[in-house]
């Protein structure tokens, strides 16, 4: 199946020049988000992960069935207070300011391996920034997982782990 296909491009959102890759109907169509869970789960599953954490909030919309399908946990990276209980923050750099995010400071046990999820990945900043706090709290990052991967804004170059695109767009 290409997945491609159920991908509906925006453009000038969320703003004049940006051209928006809108999973929503990736998700509505139900063989073609069924076959994309499966094709991540094939990948990820050789990984053994313990948990799959979760990026503010399409992040979660991907890895939560991925989890689900592979048998492990589900965490998920809010940005600063939105969890409850206590939290660990991580700050990091944008283009233009920093930004924080935040993960319960029980949510990963030491040395639990651990994969990274979002829909997409564009500058990799935020995927960089919450596999940083995967570590801080203990955990072994071992891999990053997306949906689509803006391949012509570089974020593949920002991570130090392997990363798993379902789809690439080059430009």
């Amino acid at each position: 199946m290409d997945l491609k296909a159920h991908i509906r491009h925006i453009p000038d959102f969320p703003k004049p020049g940006i051209l928006f890759y809108d999973i929503s109907t990736l998700l509505a169509h139900a063989d073609a988000w069924k076959v994309c869970v499966d094709r991540m789960r094939a990948a990820v599953a050789p990984q053994k992960p313990d948990l799959l954490v979760g990026i503010e909030s399409r992040g979660f919309l991907v890895a939560a069935p991925l989890a689900y399908a592979l048998g492990c946990g589900f965490v998920m990276v809010r940005k600063r207070g939105k969890l409850p209980g206590s939290t660990i923050k991580h700050t990091y750099e944008l283009e233009y300011g920093t930004d924080t995010i935040e993960i319960q400071s029980d949510a990963i046990g030491p040395g639990q391996r651990v994969i990274v999820v979002d829909d997409l990945l564009a500058t990799g900043g935020t995927m960089r920034a919450a596999i940083d706090l995967v570590r801080k709290v203990g955990g072994d990052a071992t891999g990053a997982l997306c949906i689509i991967e803006l391949a012509f804004l570089g974020g593949r170059g920002r991570l130090d782990v392997p990363l798993t695109a379902m789809l690439s767009y080059e430009s």
